[in-house]
């Protein structure tokens, strides 16, 4: 991997193996039923900025776990992310036509057909996590893949999702709101930095806890920083539709903080982040430029 310092190599580098590992991964798409295995690499290969995939990596440089087995929770994690994302994309949840600047998954093929890729590719995640060898002792293994499914279940990813479409049109306290946001975005990258962690040696339960903090952190910072992005950014930056949330009358941090107090909060998420991975030295590095990118990107 690339040396220290050079972030934007080292993210290139990382989103590179991802790719590659996740078309090796993902079954042919002249392979039947072709249609479908089609829809899955069209959703998951040749866009995204693969954050999830990068903390999952950093996270492994704190407890020096090797690239040959962090690929298999990367990707597994970007095969959840892409379901998700084509399933939020139908008509019965938010109805969008723009995903990563092209047409959303239902809108190139069918909606039928966009239904199954994402359950398949909720279905693969979990196969390639188990097939795999991902920790030393398989106990841990056995941690990861329950962490795994409670991230993307209703106590997490799908259940924020549940209470996202149900608060259309309603004011949040932003209690409620973070709740929302915390199992809806922040469960996955939580998922991202304790998934990374468990496959490399073994480290104490308060520096489990350290990469925890970081990662709810991180996971509300990314949703801040989007609600941000929606109300500043055009379609052609962001890659998706912009303003669509406002559109829609969801509630939103910068709904309800005001953009300016949501971009303060930004802030103060970032700097606890920083604050819970200090004790780590050197090899937090990464996490802390991704807290960084996260925070300070512009789509």
């Amino acid at each position: 991997m690339s040396g220290p310092g050079d972030f934007q190599a080292w993210s290139r580098e990382v989103a590179s193996l991802t790719e590659a590992a996740l078309t090796e991964l993902l079954p042919a798409a002249r392979v039947a039923p072709a249609r479908m295995h089609d829809a899955m690499r069209y959703s998951t290969l040749g866009g995204g900025k693969r954050v999830r995939a990068m903390l999952v990596y950093a996270a492994g440089e704190v407890t020096e776990a090797s690239p040959e087995r962090l690929r298999i929770p990367a990707c597994a994690i970007e095969m959840i992310h892409a379901y998700s994302l084509i399933h939020d994309d139908l008509p019965c949840m938010d109805d969008d036509v723009l995903r990563r600047g092209k047409p959303t998954c239902h809108v190139e093929f069918d909606e039928a057909t966009a239904l199954l890729a994402g359950d398949a590719l909720q279905s693969l995640a979990f196969q390639i996590m188990a097939e795999y060898t991902l920790a030393d002792r398989p106990e841990d293994q056995l941690k990861m893949i329950h962490l795994f499914a409670s991230a993307c279940g209703a106590g997490g990813m799908a259940g924020g999702q549940a209470i996202d479409l149900d608060s259309v049109g309603k004011t949040l306290t932003l209690p409620e709101l973070e709740f929302m946001h915390i199992l809806k975005t922040g469960a996955l990258i939580r998922s991202s930095v304790m998934l990374g962690a468990y496959c490399g040696r073994a480290i104490a339960q308060q520096d489990l806890d350290r990469l925890d903090r970081y990662a709810k952190c991180i996971g509300l910072a990314f949703q801040v920083v989007d609600d941000i992005l929606d109300e500043e950014g055009d379609a052609i930056t962001l890659g998706k539709t912009a303003g669509k949330d406002k559109a829609a009358n969801k509630p939103t941090y910068t709904s309800l903080m005001g953009l300016g107090e949501a971009k303060r909060f930004a802030g103060e998420l970032l700097a606890q982040a920083h604050e819970a991975v200090a004790p780590f030295g050197d090899r937090a590095s990464r996490l802390r430029e991704l807290a960084d990118f996260i925070v300070h990107r512009q789509r």
